[in-house]
């Protein structure tokens, strides 16, 4: 992700995500404290960057010592993409600040959901 003369690359298998600042207040109007969203074990946001996926190892090859092994790394592809809107748990992201925006990373593992495609629902539906 580049903006201005910076740019931010994701390593490895984590995702880049703009957190949802959430709601202050409830349906009825009432003003919620700082806490409360804290409270909270997952948390959403809008994916904007990608890391190349998870490392695979090397293929070992001992039926021809002599050929020059592959040195170029391989990954497995994620399901992630850009623009997908992300539930994660919590804990397990990291925030960063970059170009006075705030931005959180959150490993793979850490993924619950990913919605795709038209407007992110205010809830689920009633039946799945």
């Amino acid at each position: 992700m580049r903006i201005g003369a910076k740019e931010l690359i994701v390593v490895g298998d984590r995702i880049l995500v703009l957190p949802d600042e959430g709601e202050v207040r409830t349906k009825v109007g009432l003003l919620l404290p700082p806490g409360v969203k804290e409270k909270e074990d997952v948390r959403g946001g809008r994916v904007v960057a990608v890391g190349p996926g998870i490392q695979l190892p090397a293929p070992q090859d001992d039926t021809e010592p002599w050929k020059e092994l592959q040195r170029t790394a391989r990954y497995m592809p994620m399901q992630v993409e850009l623009g997908d809107y992300a539930l994660f748990f919590r804990k397990a992201a990291i925030e960063i600040s970059f170009e006075e925006k705030r931005y959180l990373i959150v490993p793979y593992a850490a993924l619950l959901v990913l919605m795709r495609g038209g407007e992110v629902p205010d809830q689920l539906p009633d039946t799945l």
